[in-house]
């Protein structure tokens, strides 16, 4: 039995469950302003977290054909995923830019994380899935 879905219903909800800066261009711009006066280079932020998503959404493309269309695993397709990669870091870079950091801190500090994950030093399905308080 399928159940109908009241469409306009959901579309109230999820209007009523979003949040003035994602409604409204003032409030929007608002918060931009906010960030700037704290110091938040949130132009370059964005540009790299909307192009670090849209890379990795050509990568997985690739991937997608790969697994299920049949795409050659050949040089073509591995210099193809190389230069999205390119592009990812690109992108990584200027949120690196926008955060004053650099790749040398942030590999320290997801390795510093993921010890503490995986206290053995490697891999354990159990402490993937249950993380400690504090891990992000």
């Amino acid at each position: 039995m399928t159940k109908n879905i009241d469409y306009n219903k959901y579309r109230n909800f999820v209007d009523a469950v979003t949040s003035d800066e994602s409604r409204d261009f003032i409030a929007f711009s608002d918060r931009v302003v906010s960030l700037d006066e704290k110091g938040a280079n949130i132009e370059r932020l964005l540009t790299g977290a909307v192009g670090i998503n849209s890379e990795g959404g050509e990568i997985m493309e690739i991937v997608k054909k790969l697994m299920f269309q049949g795409k050659p695993w050949n040089d073509e397709t591995i210099y193809h995923l190389k230069r999205e990669l390119g592009d990812v870091m690109w992108y990584i870079t200027q949120c690196l830019i926008a955060l004053d950091s650099s790749m040398d801190e942030i590999v320290s500090m997801n390795v510093e994380k993921l010890e503490k994950r995986y206290p053995g030093g490697t891999f354990d399905p159990w402490y993937s899935e249950n993380r400690q308080e504090g891990d992000l």
